[in-house]
Formats: C-alpha cells, sequence, structure tokens
C-alpha cells in the first residue's frame, strides 16, 4: 500500500509518500513542500496549491490519502485559512480517487513519537530514524506530512474509514 500525507498550509504545504515494505518495514518515497506565493490574492494561492497536490498524486499514484486535521490557528482568520487549504487538499485527493482520511495532530504524533504531545522537531527526528533519511532541519512541513503518511499506513485499515472510490 502506498499512502501520500499531506501537512495543509496556505503559505507552505507539506507532502511527503511512504509505502508498506513488508512487515513492520515502511519505505520512504519522496517528500517535499508546496511554497505558495505570500503575496498572491488567497484564490490563486488555492488554485496552485490544488494543481500541486494534483501533479504528486499523479505522479506518485498513491492508495491512501492522509490528511492533517487543523491544529490550532491564532486566530478565527488563520483557521479559516488553513481550513480552506485543507479543503483544497481534501478536494485533490478525493478527485485523483485515492481513500482519504483526516488525521487529529495527536494521532499522528502518538504514531511516530509514542506520544501525543510530541515537539515538531520531535516527530520530524522520528521520521528521519523510521524512514532512514536525513533529518530534517528549518522548515518541518515535508516531516509533518510523513509523519501524516506514516500514520496513515498504520490506520488505512481501520473500520471508519471513510472511502472516497
Amino acid at each position: 500500500m502506498r499512502v501520500l500525507g499531506i501537512d495543509p498550509g496556505s503559505r507552505y504545504c507539506g507532502f511527503g509518500v511512504v509505502e508498506d515494505a513488508g512487515g513492520t518495514r515502511v519505505r520512504h518515497l519522496a517528500h517535499g513542500v508546496l511554497a505558495l506565493s505570500e503575496s498572491a490574492p488567497m484564490e490563486e494561492r488555492l488554485r496552485a496549491l490544488h494543481q500541486g497536490l494534483t501533479r504528486e498524486l499523479s505522479a506518485h499514484r498513491p492508495d491512501f490519502v492522509a490528511v492533517e486535521d487543523v491544529f490550532h490557528a491564532r486566530n478565527a482568520r488563520s483557521a479559516l485559512v488553513l481550513g480552506q487549504a485543507r479543503g483544497v487538499a481534501l478536494l485533490a485527493a478525493v478527485q485523483y480517487g485515492a481513500r482519504v482520511r483526516s488525521f487529529e495532530p495527536s494521532v499522528i504524533m502518538q504514531a511516530v513519537t509514542g506520544t501525543g504531545r510530541a515537539e515538531k522537531e520531535q516527530v520530524g527526528r522520528m521520521v528521519s530514524v523510521l524512514l532512514g533519511i536525513s533529518p530534517f532541519h528549518g522548515r518541518l512541513d515535508a516531516s509533518d506530512a510523513l509523519a501524516a503518511a506514516i500514520c496513515g499506513l498504520l490506520r488505512a485499515n481501520d473500520p471508519v474509514l471513510r472511502l472516497a472510490r
């Protein structure tokens, strides 16, 4: 099974792709960050986000997409903006035809660190260790997306899964 994880954002959107490598092993396939122009109008950023995610979905052909829920926002406007980016991510995944599920940040953290209250840096370190890749420095959007993908791989067959196909 191949899983694409998405850490949605209106300025930076992380994505990461993993697949089941047999037994308890997880194979890293790709990760990156879609950087959206902060000066562009919101509708243009959302269009660019949709195009970027559509491109990654087509390139990596996941069976399952795990999207991180909105964790917190500084204010109501920030929450609305994050919600719009998350909606675009969900739309792109459903249009592609993958099975889709959203996960609370604490569930994702628990899956990769053993605790639902881990710091972003700890999540990044554990993702690096679990996947055998170089440590993350700077922005952690890609490591958060890989963490979502790992969580999605672990929970893909949970009975509460909403099928998009």
